[in-house]
């Protein structure tokens, strides 16, 4: 990893975001000063493991999909940014042990439970690894609902400076699982961690979570 990259790359999106958009930070006050912890978004654009990685004072870790490491250019990227890649559709045994070491050396790992990008804007049923991961490494999770990077497509909206937030909650453990984690228990973290993360979005975001919005 290039010495100083994540932290210029940092400065340069924070000068972005002030230059292009109207962005509104909330909740940084809520961030631990200190790991292991698994941060845990929406997932409505491109942009937002981009905008989280400038908003995050402390270094973090992505997992992200395989096909971003296939090409050198973006694997270049991806691996000077903490990124490492997941395997969408299976169990990607790599990925979790990954993910795992970066919560046992005391670091922060970014993850979008929901797998991909929402293709309304508003929350999809998630998968259940988030829920596995915080759940065998016993790390803080630290939600986040973004709102607005949806309205960052095509080139109109550089004339625009879409207003996006960035809603950062208190952070949470989950409770202790009594004997094997299985896929129903998983199933059932799952929802409390998502429903953590609808509390931190306007009602138009809630999609499958509408129920446990407020």
């Amino acid at each position: 990893m290039l010495p100083g990259f994540y932290r210029s790359c940092q400065i340069g999106v924070r000068i972005l975001l002030l230059l292009l958009t109207r962005c509104q930070l909330k909740g940084k006050e809520n961030v631990p000063a200190r790991g292991p912890l698994l941060i845990v978004s929406n997932h409505i654009n491109l942009t937002d493991p981009i905008i989280i990685g400038a908003v995050i004072d402390q270094k973090v870790a992505f997992m992200a999909k395989e096909g971003l490491f296939r090409f050198k250019f973006s694997r270049f990227f991806m691996r000077n940014l903490g990124a490492f890649p997941v395997h969408r559709g299976r169990m990607d045994v790599e990925a979790l042990r990954q993910a795992l070491q970066v919560m046992a050396e005391g670091k922060a790992l970014v993850m979008f439970p929901e797998g991909s990008r929402s293709r309304n804007s508003q929350l999809q049923s998630a998968l259940l690894g988030s829920a596995l991961i915080a759940s065998r490494s016993g790390a803080l999770i630290l939600p986040i609902g973004i709102s607005g990077t949806e309205n960052i497509k095509g080139v109109a909206w550089l004339l625009h400076r879409p207003r996006i937030t960035v809603n950062i909650g208190c952070p949470f453990s989950l409770p202790p699982v009594d004997g094997r984690l299985t896929k129903e228990k998983r199933a059932e973290l799952t929802r409390s961690i998502m429903s953590r993360i609808a509390d931190l979005l306007s009602p138009e975001y809630h999609g499958d979570y509408a129920e446990r919005g407020n």
